[in-house]
């Protein structure tokens, strides 16, 4: 059984989900804005799932007081598929991962379950330690272009001892890519440490990189051996580097050009031999002109650099994607899905994919626990990608059709309308009161415009 904060602000949709989690063993403790949320966290919470939207402000805000007090607590994030790309920005601060309203049950339970058995035991955050090399399988090369040439960069690279800078969108698989460096390289029989940088706090990040002595600040109640330390000889993987704080920033340059670490409160230094990769989706070199990320230290961790590439610049490969997740999602799922209908091809091939590879392996695991059978249908996708799609296809054909283009200019209106409340409504920390002044209109329109376009 595990105690799950639930973080949701529809009282009534809150309480159906905390009768549904007890009824599957869980211990549900409920809140109902950040306030109030923020004020429940200790390390007696197993897991937070949370809505994205609350009154007071949004799900990111507990996620940030989450990693201000360097709680390894796994959160999943509750969101409209409309939101689907803040839901991808937010795995970069440590979401463990997300679920689209309307929430399916077996769905819930399987993401509940897998953010369980990830946390299990660790208590560290959002650190992983040895990698067995098995684990390398599910990076997936692919045949396009753009795979060839990662794959080459990768094979280039792997055998020297250079750092090496990996940048993409999120979800475009960086820590695989890293994995298959070390795999290649003369260090995979070492160590290969895993460090979402993203999920520390300012405090934290120091003695997780470097250690700390017993007693050397409030808290440190054991000698804790930093990462540095457990990746000797081999590669430690620094994920989302552009959230360092700047005084972390310096101790980790002085540790790659000396490659000597000292732990926090020690006298002594210890020498380390350890390749770095790095990853980010930031403009590190822009961050660097404008003083937020080190000059040096971006020169020093980019002597070889590697894109990679979305998901929608890899059209080739979406066959070989599809069949690899959806083989594995029924190994998982004890599932039996051999054949994908022609109108689910049709909307993956459509479909944009901001979340990358992350996104298409969540949308098949969901369409392959949905399906009983040996085929999925489009009944299987989260409705709301299934009608993106179908608003395009209607929007490319009245493009196509110049006598329907009158008649459409309404909704095209519509659509910026939605937007623009959409985007105010972020502005503001989706507080109504103020959306509807920066608008211009009164409260019951602003209520009316947002069950007039479905915005929860």
């Amino acid at each position: 059984m595990a105690k799950i904060l639930l973080v949701e602000d529809d009282t009534t949709f809150s309480t159906i989900l905390e009768g549904f989690l007890k009824k599957n063993g869980h211990e549900v403790e409920m809140r109902y804005n950040v306030k109030s949320s923020v004020k429940s966290l200790d390390d007696s919470i197993d897991l937070m799932l949370l809505d994205y939207r609350l009154g007071d402000g949004t799900g990111l805000d507990v996620l940030e007081e989450v990693r201000n007090r360097g709680l390894n607590i796994p959160v999943i994030i509750m969101t409209s598929f409309n939101d689907v790309r803040t839901a991808v920005k937010a795995m970069r601060l440590g979401v463990f991962d997300y679920i689209t309203k309307p929430v399916n049950p077996d769905e819930l339970l399987m993401v509940l379950k897998e953010a369980l058995d990830h946390n299990s035991g660790e208590r560290t955050p959002s650190v992983s330690k040895k990698v067995p090399e098995k684990e390398s399988a599910e990076f997936v090369t692919g045949v396009s272009t753009p795979s060839r040439k990662l794959q080459d960069y990768i094979n280039l690279v792997a055998p020297t001892d250079m750092s090496v800078l990996v940048r993409g969108e999120s979800g475009t698989g960086k820590e695989y890519v890293a994995r298959s460096i070390h795999l290649k390289s003369n260090r995979a029989d070492k160590p290969f440490v895993s460090i979402d940088c993203g999920t520390l706090s300012k405090e934290l990040a120091a003695s997780e990189l470097f250690g700390h002595i017993k007693g050397s600040f409030t808290g440190a109640l054991t000698d804790k051996k930093g990462q540095f330390e457990e990746a000797d000889g081999g590669t430690l993987f620094l994920d989302e580097i552009g959230n360092l704080s700047y005084d972390v920033q310096v101790k980790l340059l002085r540790a790659l050009q000396e490659r000597v670490i000292q732990p926090i409160g020690a006298n002594k230094q210890i020498k380390v031999d350890v390749r770095v990769i790095a990853a980010t989706n930031d403009d590190l070199f822009g961050s660097s002109a404008s003083g937020n990320f080190r000059e040096d230290l971006y020169h020093r961790i980019n002597e070889f650099e590697i894109i990679v590439p979305a998901l929608r610049d890899r059209g080739s490969d979406m066959d070989t994607f599809i069949e690899f997740f959806v083989d594995k999602a029924n190994k998982e799922l004890n599932r039996h899905v051999v054949h994908l209908s022609k109108e689910v091809k049709d909307i993956f091939k459509a479909y944009d994919w901001p979340g990358n590879l992350r996104e298409l392996k969540n949308v098949i695991k969901r369409m392959v626990l949905l399906t009983t059978g040996d085929t999925a249908e489009a009944t299987a996708l989260p409705d709301e990608m299934v009608l993106s799609i179908n608003q395009h296809k209607h929007s490319v054909e009245n493009q196509a059709n110049p006598d329907h283009v009158a008649a459409d200019l309404k909704s095209q209106s519509e659509a910026h309308e939605r937007q623009l409340i959409i985007d105010v409504l972020q502005q503001v920390k989706y507080n109504k009161s103020k959306a509807a002044q920066v608008l211009n209109i009164d409260r019951k329109t602003l209520y009316n415009k947002l069950d007039k376009y479905g915005i929860s």
